[in-house]
């Protein structure tokens, strides 16, 4: 229970656009220091998220999204052309309501999981190794979407209608703008 607790506090005390002035974190000394609270850094794998104690917001958020099956459908047949590549926090509240949905759509298509690469960053959206260098992530969760190795578009932190939709106008070449574009 005190786990789920500080877990909680946690969640409720850190936004996912935090930023402080601490670049160097060494998070596995966070961890030491805080030995109840669960969290991943670098490379991720859906198979760790379903997990305890991640599972508890991935499985209820897969479970409450309400998918789009007619656009979901469009995205199956355009989608195994791309990879995809996600960062995220298992700290941030977008990324524990966005990425589930996004496996539950992606789930519904027969796109080679293999091609999906999840970066887990800490609150200052950097990573071991910086994984995030020269791409820009500012806000998460993002997801990248690139063809042949090229980044087509992007997801950043919110859907700019419903995952689904942004989905299939990055994927159809449709014009484009995530939330943050303009900015």
């Amino acid at each position: 229970m005190k786990k789920i607790l500080k877990f909680l506090i946690l969640i409720l005390i850190i936004g996912c656009k935090t930023n402080t002035s601490d670049k160097n974190i060494d998070f596995n000394e966070f961890i030491e220091k805080n030995d109840n609270y669960d969290h991943i850094i670098g490379p991720v794998n859906r198979n760790e998220l379903e997990k305890y104690p991640f599972s508890m917001w991935f499985d209820k958020s897969y479970k409450d999204y309400l998918i789009d099956s007619e656009t979901t459908s469009l995205i199956g047949k355009l989608i195994n052309d791309f990879e995809i590549t996600v960062f995220m926090g298992t700290w941030c509240e977008e990324s524990q309501k966005d990425l589930p949905a996004f496996f539950k759509i992606i789930d519904q298509t027969s796109f080679d999981k293999q091609k999906i690469k999840m970066i887990a960053m800490t609150e200052d959206k950097t990573t071991p190794g910086n994984l995030e260098k020269g791409l820009e992530i500012y806000n998460i969760p993002t997801f990248i979407f690139k063809k042949n190795g090229t980044e087509i578009n992007r997801i950043v932190e919110f859907p700019v209608e419903t995952l689904e939709k942004d989905m299939y106008k990055i994927l159809s070449g449709q014009d484009y703008k995530n939330i943050y574009a303009d900015f």
